[in-house]
């Protein structure tokens, strides 16, 4: 038996309220959608939510890394292989990248599943994320969220594979060329009349037909949709009643592209009870469906914050110029021109360290060191050492300041001094604001980008107050 054995999930935790968009000022408990901040991208939400995923669980297990996004940056250069090193899994993990559709969140976790059901792996990490733009006050702009969900899948699942069914299409409805920031759509109606609503309904009849059930045997069913109009009718056009429809959380996330259906998927799992049965339906090129069933093992697994503990966490941007800024699309008077970035020499030297959070452990008095060192301070060992794994780990901060040189969408930069387990980190701080830090508060690290240079991205971890699930 094949199938999901966890979830996790992450959403950004700055909203940006729709009417700021349209030069409104916004109300609390508007609509509006998640946005992903200045260090952000696709990358850092992807590893977050497959830390969250793999909590409680030994990640020397995961035999593959699936990822699967629209608007990872790098070309030539896998995603998979950066969250897997992120994440300080084996090295002989395989690496996979998924992309060109949205439906590549679905086809990498069904491939996943193909794979451990064979035996070729045991146990496989996929995670999707998208961080799409639309262009400035342009159609798009509203209906774009960002997030990031992942699952495990193994042989002991938590929720059963049962059957897929998929179907392949030729449009243009949504698109972007390689080099431009912004998606593009169709004309609205073209692309439902031609391209979703056709597309959803085949699908998902297809794996009902293998499913040999109907419609209303299932508990929720989680499915891509561009608005609460289209939605609705491609719910009528099947057969499913409205409480059975997963909250596809318009005004409140976002299309999240590639992780969208997925993140809808993860949702309803958070309540599900042995035996309810849940169908996902993803679109892009045509469309996508998968069906599975709740087991006995949920039980054994831990709670982790998934979705709704990410939704419930929310900040609100107070300006649309702040959003401008956190992407870079806010004009500049001057380009601080083209550099070659970090030496990829010292990038490769300090992967480990920079990647994976991991730390020094002096093998003779257990004195952990961050960066690593050839003597140990405390009993004077030399290149007497083991790795340490930090990014897990949970500290307090013990010092910090206010930084309004390093280029930030909301000055200043926090800057920290943190301990865990006797160990001293100094990093940035995210997901806070100045007047919210202080001394012995309680930290955790997360996976940001900290700058780009020279076309790439560089990424380090920060820190975070803890806020349990």
């Amino acid at each position: 038996m094949t199938g999901i054995a966890a979830y996790g999930a992450y959403v950004p935790m700055n909203r940006l309220p729709l009417a700021l968009i349209g030069g409104r000022p916004a109300k609390e408990g508007g609509p509006e959608k998640a946005v992903a901040d200045y260090d952000e991208d696709a990358i850092t939400m992807a590893v977050t939510a497959a830390v969250d995923c793999l909590s409680g669980i030994a990640r020397d297990q995961v035999d593959a890394v699936y990822f699967a996004s629209t608007s990872y940056e790098m070309r030539e250069k896998q995603g998979a292989a950066l969250i897997a090193k992120a994440l300080d899994l084996r090295r002989d993990v395989n690496t996979q990248d998924h992309s060109g559709s949205l439906r590549c969140g679905t086809a990498a976790l069904e491939s996943a599943l193909h794979a451990v059901a064979a035996g070729a792996q045991e146990a496989a990490l996929v995670v999707a994320s998208d961080c799409r733009m639309g262009a400035p006050r342009g159609a798009l702009e509203a209906k774009l969220g960002d997030g990031a969900v992942a699952f495990l899948v193994t042989r002991d699942p938590i929720a059963r594979f049962d059957h897929a069914a998929a179907v392949a299409d030729e449009l243009q409805d949504l698109w972007r060329i390689d080099g431009e920031r912004f998606t593009h759509s169709w004309e609205d109606r073209f692309v439902l009349q031609e391209g979703y609503q056709p597309n959803l309904t085949d699908a998902v009849k297809g794996v009902l037909a293998k499913d040999g059930g109907a419609p209303s045997d299932f508990t929720k069913v989680a499915l891509y949709g561009a608005d609460a109009r289209s939605l609705g009718g491609a719910v009528r056009a099947l057969g499913f009643k409205p409480e059975q429809v997963q909250d596809p959380l318009f005004g409140k996330l976002g299309n999240t592209g590639a992780s969208f259906a997925l993140l809808l998927l993860a949702h309803a799992l958070e309540a599900a009870q042995p035996g309810d049965r849940f169908l996902v339906a993803s679109y892009g090129d045509g469309a996508h469906a998968l069906t599975f069933t709740a087991t006995d093992g949920l039980a054994k697994l831990a709670s982790r914050r998934g979705v709704s503990w990410h939704l419930a966490r929310r900040r609100a941007l107070k300006s649309y110029d702040t959003y401008l800024k956190s992407r870079q699309l806010d004009p500049k008077e001057w380009d601080s021109g083209a550099d070659l970035g970090l030496s990829a020499t010292i990038r490769f030297r300090e992967r480990d360290a920079d990647i994976s959070l991991v730390a020094a452990r002096c093998t003779n008095c257990g004195q952990l060191h961050f960066p690593k060192q050839r003597v140990c301070y405390k009993c004077f060992s030399k290149d007497s050492w083991e790795p340490y794994r930090l990014s897990d780990k949970r500290g307090k901060l013990l010092a910090f300041t206010f930084d309004y040189f390093f280029p930030a969408a909301e000055p200043p930069t926090i800057m920290v001094m943190t301990e865990v387990e006797g160990c001293r980190l100094q990093v940035q701080m995210a997901n806070t604001r100045p007047d919210a830090v202080a001394l012995e508060l309680p930290v955790e690290y997360v996976f940001r980008k900290i700058h780009a240079a020279g076309g790439k991205a560089n990424y380090f971890w920060k820190a975070s107050p803890v806020e349990d699930a």
